[in-house]
């Protein structure tokens, strides 16, 4: 892998925007770059590229110089605060771009789509790779749900990047099947067994692969039909794990080289390796995942991670979102408080009462209709919390 390497424009790529206007390649190359009009940002992405300029799409902040190396900034998602502005090579994107040829077929005449808008790491990612090796980028961030399907089979889209809630918009959207879609690439958190699903029914000939990664170390893990259930899959190819007292360490040519400004809280680098914190553990070479360090709370001296109770919530029948909030406790520690949209309430609270025990088992159970939601796609955790402070006051 080159640190030289920079991101292009393949002169096989068509880019086509959520309206199915086809652009050219071209564009002003500009350091910071605004998300709209999508098309257009990716051209000015690219230009910036070609001419040596470190760019970010999205976010206020100046864009500092990086020296002669191709350079790119991409946003975390804010699901527990403000988005971090993290710094890489393009390099390490390309070294991906390259694998994703043969493990997705992405190339000349591929139609690729991608849900997401380009503030997200996951989405700009997509898109870049599509271009750089020469697919047709299909854009269509802005579309309702039910019109985001429809023009997957009306372009005859063959391969899909999106996140779990963007998918789940999809299937709740009522839109027809779309038999043309080949392949849906999804992560940012993990697919509940109803959206998986309800997938195999959207998208009836599309294998699904479900990667686990951040916007500091990019692909970590790839799973699929194989996978065991409650894993996020085998190491993509390239990548080290190592468990340190629990917690995930990764390191692999894909890595970001740290934030653009000092964050506290963030992920840590050390030696050409990265933690997340995240709290893991290999079983039988497969990656499982509890949560993040900084979210776990301790209830009763036990110590529980709300990811997985998150997880468990959206597997029982008609919860289509949910998330676990904590509270301090004199007596146990901290309690939780579950806030979830769809489901029946009686029936959610035994289910967790039957599975976690009447100590961990939330104390209260919210009903949200209207979810906040981040660009990413992820809850709005920090907006759920004052939703919910206002409801229960």
């Amino acid at each position: 892998m080159s640190g030289d390497e920079r991101f292009r424009w393949h002169p096989a790529a068509r880019l086509v925007d959520a309206a199915g206007r086809t652009w050219g390649a071209g564009g002003e190359a500009r350091a910071v770059i605004a998300e709209e009009p999508a098309a257009s940002a990716l051209g000015a992405a690219l230009a910036a590229a070609a001419a040596r300029i470190t760019f970010r799409i999205g976010g206020g902040a100046a864009v500092p110089e990086a020296g002669d190396r191709p350079m790119l900034e991409t946003l975390t998602s804010g699901s527990t605060g403000a988005p971090r502005r993290v710094r890489r090579s393009q390099a390490t994107w390309i070294a991906s771009f390259r694998l994703d040829a043969g493990l997705f077929g992405i190339g000349p005449g591929r139609p690729v789509a991608v849900a997401g808008g380009l503030t997200q790491s996951a989405a700009l990612y997509g898109a870049i790779g599509a271009l750089h090796l020469g697919a047709e980028a299909h854009l269509l961030a802005g579309l309702r749900p039910d019109r985001q399907v429809a023009a997957l089979g009306d372009r005859r889209v063959e391969v899909l990047y999106a996140t779990p809630a963007q998918l789940r918009l999809m299937l709740d959207s009522g839109a027809a099947p779309v038999t043309s879609l080949l392949r849906v690439i999804t992560g940012g958190s993990k697919l509940d067994p109803a959206t998986a699903a309800g997938l195999s029914r959207l998208f009836p000939a599309a294998a699904v692969t479900e990667f686990y990664g951040t916007a500091e170390t990019s692909f970590v893990s790839l799973s699929d039909a194989a996978t065991p259930p409650g894993s996020v899959g085998r190491p993509y190819p390239g990548v080290e794990i190592d468990i340190r007292g629990g917690a995930l360490w990764v390191r692999s040519p894909y890595l970001a080289e740290g934030y653009a400004a000092p964050v506290a809280g963030g992920a840590v680098w050390q030696d050409g390796w990265v933690s997340v914190g995240e709290v893991a553990r290999i079983e039988g070479g497969y990656l499982f995942l509890q949560g993040r360090a900084g979210r776990m709370v301790t209830i009763a001296d036990r110590n529980v991670f709300p990811e997985e109770i998150e997880a468990f919530l959206t597997g029982l029948p008609g919860v289509t979102r949910a998330a676990v909030l904590s509270r301090p406790d004199a007596r146990r520690g901290h309690v939780i408080e579950a806030v979830v949209a769809g489901g029946d309430a009686t029936a959610v609270l035994a289910a967790c009462r039957a599975r976690l025990g009447p100590l961990v088992a939330p104390r209260r159970l919210h009903r949200v209709a209207d979810w906040p939601l981040l660009p990413s796609g992820k809850t709005d955790l920090a907006a759920l919390e004052r939703l919910v402070a206002r409801t229960a006051g």
